[in-house]
């Protein structure tokens, strides 16, 4: 029996359980209450992050290293601040997913480490070719576990609630309304902090490597509150994509680029040389609009990658996830090219957030790919956004909790008024065909 709207009161509010979400969570002091909003209980994007993580680990590479291959890849763009912080506690977040059950692959006792686009070194720790569904899985599991945690699975996060004073420092976030998808009611969640871990918007376009719950919620809800938001004209796009018809935005990670994947024109050309020096291993916005460029050129529908020339049991090693699919739709890619096209992948920008994740309207934080940290710059470089999730939920967390020991203003609440959430002027109707 349907009992009507809920009012659930707690500590700290995640909207999202994705990395980012869930490493705020799992780090925030055990004597707070912390409740997670999961609007897709599979994890949203992270759990399909195939890459890795990118830190530096091996003696031949530097922080330093790292650093300029970011801010290179971010085309000017990036704050150098943030990517000296970020990539300066990459080993400490490596230690942390370690510590929380995460098994990187290994080669004998050492970790074994991939490149990929844009980096000088072999830098990015992975879990075979699923990095993002062991990461998920791990700390999904640290949040089962976790007494101060609790799930609410399949609910839709419709808008920020928020203390309405007469000035902008008069007014602090005090939770937000949701949709609860299985009474259909608008519940009520009141938190003295509330971190935004929505993902990104990719979903917006029609041909994405994303999950159908990448639809830009988290970015909406904070503008609507008054919150900056900026470089939401970057949205990144990835350059292997599978083209097939039975394969719904199934990615071909970029490290069989970085084990010596080879771009070809259906008639066998290699083409990446004649567009950047690092050919295909350049920086994934240069590779994507090299791939469209000549998709346009020849009018074909795809180009292919090629790892054909490696051994069948590396291949089958290295990537697992990858060769099954692939397998499943009857491509063999120790012996067949595997047909790619770009897709939107990533959304560089977000809500401007300042050194431990707080917007613009105090006690709301966004982390992760809602966020626009000054990290990714105009172009996101591959294996840093999943870094980007683990220093930047720790470092929310521990804003939080520092917060708490002067004591959290009372939240009141404040019931659901649909005629808060304020429409945008222009009546836009996107219409698109995503079968």
């Amino acid at each position: 029996m349907n009992s009507g709207p809920q009012l659930h009161q707690v500590d700290v509010l995640v909207i999202g359980a994705g990395a980012a979400g869930l490493t705020a969570a799992l780090s925030v002091p055990e004597h707070l209450s912390v409740a997670i909003l999961a609007k897709d209980p599979s994890g949203g994007s992270t759990r399909w992050a195939q890459g890795g993580v990118a830190a530096v680990i091996d003696d031949e590479d530097s922080v330093e290293s790292h650093v300029q291959d970011t801010l290179i890849a971010g085309a000017g763009l990036c704050h150098q601040d943030v990517v000296d912080s970020v990539v300066s506690n990459a080993r400490e977040a490596i230690d942390w997913l370690i510590e929380k059950g995460v098994t990187f692959t290994k080669s004998d006792e050492s970790f074994h480490l991939t490149r990929e686009g844009g980096h000088s070194y072999r830098r990015i720790l992975h879990a075979a070719d699923a990095t993002g569904w062991a990461i998920q899985h791990a700390l999904d599991r640290q949040a089962i576990r976790a007494s101060n945690i609790s799930f609410y699975h399949n609910f839709i996060a419709v808008d920020l609630c928020y203390n309405r004073g007469l000035g902008p420092k008069t007014q602090r976030v005090s939770g937000c309304y949701a949709l609860n998808n299985q009474t259909s009611e608008v519940d009520t969640f009141l938190a003295h902090a509330v971190i935004l871990a929505t993902g990104g918007a990719s979903k917006v376009y029609k041909y994405t490597s994303n999950p159908d719950g990448a639809t830009g919620d988290g970015i909406a809800m904070a503008w609507r509150a008054g919150c900056r938001v900026a470089n939401l004209e970057f949205n990144q796009f990835h350059p292997t994509c599978l083209f097939h018809p039975d394969a719904k935005s199934f990615l071909i990670s970029e490290a069989v680029r970085g084990e010596g994947g080879i771009l070809r024109l259906p008639d066998g050309t290699r083409f990446m040389p004649r567009f950047d020096s690092r050919a295909e291993l350049a920086p994934r916005d240069i590779v994507a609009r090299a791939i469209d460029q000549e998709i346009k050129r020849i009018g074909a529908d795809h180009v292919f990658l090629d790892i054909t020339h490696r051994d069948a049991k590396f291949i089958r090693d290295h990537f697992p996830t990858t060769y099954q699919r692939l397998i499943e739709l009857d491509i063999d890619m120790t012996t067949a090219w595997i047909p790619v096209v770009p897709a939107a992948h990533y959304t560089c920008g977000g809500v401007l957030v300042d050194s431990h994740g707080e917007t613009d309207l105090p006690g709301l934080y966004a982390i992760g790919e809602v966020s626009s940290t000054g990290l990714h710059g105009a172009n996101r470089m591959a294996s840093n956004s999943l870094l980007e999730c683990i220093v930047y939920g720790r470092a929310t967390a521990e804003h939080i909790s520092q917060t708490s020991q002067t004591g959290l203003e009372h939240t009141t609440f404040i019931p659901w008024d649909a005629s808060q959430v304020v429409n945008s002027d222009e009546d836009v109707v996107i219409a698109q065909n995503w079968a």
